[in-house]
């Protein structure tokens, strides 16, 4: 299930003149057997909400005073979550004939007191908020609404605001909907909140809400793909300038391309924004590319591999984004260690929601075309993933069959999209021919009409951070480290990381500087090996300016240091990696 609780309100949404009616309450119950959880989110004190409402029970926790009192009906347990006002508050209203009702945290009167409860939060100095429902008048702290509220209930179930569903009715119940994954506005609501949530009912009060129950028990809210305009994800922007999203749910995205095209510069700017949005993702991370992308928690390491049971145990946790580091398993031991890992991820998946996205890097070793856990684990509606690979028609077509949004970089993107199309048997759109640029991908919506187009990729914000160590202080294998050979091959010296680079560069003759320069090795070298795109572009720059050796060697150590500071001072450098 993605949807696996509701959180109501209570007055104007499933009750009317301050009652709820026997139907509502079953179609409520409805809910509770569907393995859902049931949260009531309402601003009245709790003692009249007992006293008018018997079947309180049926939920799991309730939150009361417009999200400063937290009730298990279980237990009987109440939890006050902001501190009250002081008591010259209250004494100044009393003393203004102002009508008030007090809770543990609450004060509350009624239109036009308004005025007066604004004069006297003035007059006294305070810092409390006011806040309308219709008719009635709150006083609160400052950030304490049914948002508030409600993420005090969802962290206690460990449930993530993202698999939850709200329905309201009033001025009040902006922040709940705002911040549930899906929201309802019952036929008898204010008509902003109508006018933002993502679904109207048809009918009022309790029977709108039980209309709402039915449509998430039958097929959890089902609408089309894009939609909704309140949760996106930022891709680029097209040839026009237009901004291009997809949406945070229901897609898988495929990435691929060469080494080197800019593969992982589109995927980690997705995950950056999806977590700017609290979802949760999981990175399983075959090569050691993601250790130092900040977004996440890194387990396994170059000298020991991740383990199972910890990378589900930070996933219980919704605000924990987990990368799977594998480089420390030997490379025949990956896909083993993958196929006892994903199950596992699917199954806390049905029992909580998340992760939200699981990126799978290096694809097609993980989950090649001869995959024969294929049909046993795909078979129930695999969404919410990232397939990242060099080549699209090595993955097992089970896998392809899913996926909704392509996008292909390189030097050869339209064949990279045909290989994807050939092997799930589809037929793609006429694919524009002409050449990407760096920073550039050949996008397809498959779930749109819209055939494939040129993307422009918002770049990602950690600027490739996750590589810097690695390729600044590291060792890079002899097939990815740079040689100084020069124009007759007479030399042979070799920089297996930036450091060295730099040094080397700066003692070299000029002949053979130029030699390398002049046929582009450094960008190349940059781009395909070290795999920072903007440095690479960057040093290509430089390398058909046409600048003399010193002029040139000057730049691209400037060009280096900005992105990989060099402290100065004597001695070795070594590079300080920017945190």
């Amino acid at each position: 299930m993605r949807y696996l609780a509701l959180a109501t309100d209570y007055d104007g949404t499933i009750a009317h003149h301050g009652r709820v009616d026997e139907k509502t309450v079953e179609a409520l119950k409805r809910v509770a057997t569907s393995g859902r959880k049931l949260l009531l989110v309402t601003g009245r004190q709790l003692p009249e909400l007992l006293e008018i409402f018997p079947e309180i029970d049926m939920f799991d926790l309730v939150v009361a005073e417009n999200g400063a009192l937290l009730y298990t009906p279980a237990t009987k347990e109440q939890k006050l979550l902001a501190e009250a006002p002081p008591d010259t508050f209250v004494e100044a209203l009393n003393r203004r004939g102002v009508p008030i009702a007090v809770g543990g945290v609450i004060v509350a009167t009624v239109h036009p007191h308004e005025t007066v409860v604004l004069e006297t939060i003035r007059d006294l100095g305070l810092e409390l908020q006011v806040i309308f429902n219709k008719g009635s008048v709150m006083v609160l702290p400052p950030n304490v609404n049914k948002a508030s509220g409600l993420m005090a209930a969802l962290d206690h179930l460990c449930l993530s605001p993202h698999n939850v569903v709200a329905v309201g009715d009033a001025e009040n119940d902006h922040a709940l909907l705002n911040l549930c994954e899906y929201s309802a506005a019952v036929a008898n609501s204010v008509p902003m909140l109508k006018a933002e949530a993502d679904l109207t009912t048809d009918s009022d009060h309790g029977a709108g809400v039980a209309e709402l129950i039915e449509a998430l028990i039958t097929n959890e809210l089902a609408t089309p793909l894009a939609a909704s305009t309140r949760r996106k994800v930022l891709l680029g922007r097209d040839s026009e300038g237009e901004e291009i999203h997809m949406p945070p749910a229901c897609i898988n995205l495929l990435v691929a391309g060469s080494s080197g095209s800019g593969k992982s510069t589109l995927a980690t700017g997705v995950l950056e924004r999806l977590a700017e949005q609290n979802y949760q993702f999981c990175i399983i991370d075959p090569e050691g590319d993601y250790e130092n992308f900040e977004e996440g928690i890194v387990f396994g390491s170059g000298e020991h591999g991740p383990g199972v049971n910890e990378v589900l145990t930070a996933l219980e946790k919704p605000d924990s984004n987990v990368i799977v580091n594998l480089i420390g398993l030997p490379l025949q031991d990956r896909p083993a260690f993958f196929l006892t890992l994903l199950p596992r991820l699917l199954e806390l998946r049905a029992r909580t929601g998340r992760p939200h996205w699981i990126l799978v890097d290096e694809t097609h070793h993980l989950m090649p075309t001869d995959w024969e856990s294929a049909s046993s684990i795909l078979t129930q509606d695999l969404s919410g993933m990232i397939y990242i690979t060099v080549h699209p028609d090595w993955i097992a077509p089970a896998v392809l069959q899913g996926v909704n949004v392509i996008a292909t970089l390189g030097t050869s993107p339209d064949e990279a999209l045909m290989n994807f199309a050939k092997a799930i048997d589809t037929e793609v759109p006429s694919v524009p021919l002409e050449e990407l640029q760096p920073g550039e991908a050949l996008l397809w919506l498959k779930y749109q009409d819209r055939p494939p187009f040129k993307l422009s990729i918002e770049k990602s914000r950690s600027d490739r951070r996750r590589h810097r160590r690695k390729y600044a202080e590291g060792e890079l294998p002899p097939d990815r480290s740079f040689y100084f050979r020069g124009p007759e091959d007479k030399l042979n010296l070799r920089a297996q990381n930036l450091v060295l680079f730099t040094q080397i560069a700066e003692g070299v003759d000029e002949e053979t500087w130029l030699h390398h320069l002049q046929s582009g090795d450094y960008s190349q070298w940059l781009r395909k090996c070290v795999k920072d795109e903007t440095l690479a572009d960057e040093v290509a720059v430089i390398e058909q300016a046409g600048l003399s050796a010193t002029e040139s060697r000057l730049k691209v150590k400037e060009a280096i240091e900005a992105h990989y500071t060099v402290p100065a001072g004597g001695g070795s450098p070594a590079m300080a990696i920017p945190q």
